[in-house]
């Protein structure tokens, strides 16, 4: 690679490292190529991306940007995954892959300006989808809701009752 290709690279990896949510190191030694576009697909389905980038260029573009406290961790043949979006996703993706494959091990992530180390990055992909917690979320909604009718309404409710039944013992008297 010349020179005026790898200032291209670190540039473009340095504009991604500034705006993502979620990324994570992988050393992939021992994948063949199959395994590895398959990682690389089930990671895409899950809005995220595989970088396959030297260490010293990775370590050049980090600088200035969250991502820079992983640096130490950047020896051997790695990927870096990076995702803009949903975090759990691509955290469950690459422990899945993982366990079937043991060629891929996870070596570090990066949540927020903080190192995750391979057991968090584990717990990450425990936690159930964006989906999954906006529905809860909303269930919760919905729920605070309908008691709060329930409540407001029972007064009403009562009263109307209450007329009901002088109703019935005027109408029983007669």
């Amino acid at each position: 690679m010349d020179r005026k290709t790898k200032e291209q690279v670190v540039e473009d990896l340095h504009e991604k490292l500034k705006d993502f949510k979620l990324a994570v190191l992988a050393s992939y030694s021992g994948l063949d190529v199959e395994r590895l576009t398959t990682l690389r697909n089930s990671l895409r389905k899950s809005s995220a991306e595989v970088k396959v980038v030297k260490n010293t260029l990775l370590r050049i573009a980090s600088e200035g940007t969250d991502f820079s406290i992983a640096q130490q961790h950047l020896k051997g043949p790695l990927a870096l995954i990076l995702t803009k979006r949903d975090v759990v996703e691509p955290a469950k993706v690459l422990s899945e892959f993982a366990k079937k494959n043991a060629e891929l091990e996870v070596k570090a992530g990066v949540l927020d300006g903080r190192l995750l180390t391979k057991e968090q990055l584990s717990a990450l992909a425990l936690l159930p989808s964006r989906e999954v917690l906006l529905g809860k979320l909303l269930s919760v909604m919905v729920g605070v809701q309908g008691g709060l009718v329930n409540v407001l309404s029972a007064v009403p409710r009562g009263f109307v009752q209450v007329l009901d039944q002088v109703r019935q013992k005027k109408e029983s008297e007669n």
